[in-house]
């Protein structure tokens, strides 16, 4: 069904009298059938371990990014992390769909800082 957003005011369903209640905020399902927690459980799952970090310029008008994959966390350790490596590297960054991207090359200052969290890392890309 996917996330239903009103695109002028940016909200999101949260009780809907046709589908029966309360609505998932993130999928849009009814809440008694929201699969939310389960794909997020098989997502981090899915990891072979392997933390990957690369530099990415695709799609963001020659901006470079680096690009941290593979941490086999949930959302909320996910965006702790982000934070920790943002302030690391002293710029700007995001997280999404599992994965971290930190604005500019610092693949070897993000290398650093995951290795001593006791993560193993490998150095993906060119």
């Amino acid at each position: 069904m996917g996330t239903m957003k009103n695109n002028r005011t940016g909200s999101t369903l949260v009780y809907s009298t046709e589908a029966g209640g309360r609505m998932c905020p993130d999928c849009g399902a009814p809440a008694a059938q929201c699969r939310c927690k389960e794909l997020a459980k098989a997502r981090t799952a899915a990891t072979d371990g392997i933390v990957r970090v690369s530099h990415e310029t695709k799609g963001r008008k020659g901006k470079g990014v680096t690009v941290v994959k593979g941490l086999p966390l949930d959302a909320a350790a996910l965006v702790a992390v982000g934070k920790q490596l943002k302030a690391a590297c002293g710029t700007g960054g995001t997280v999404k769909d599992g994965t971290v991207e930190i604005q500019g090359d610092h693949r070897e200052t993000v290398i650093a800082a995951l290795v001593k969290q006791g993560h193993t890392v490998k150095r993906a890309g060119g």
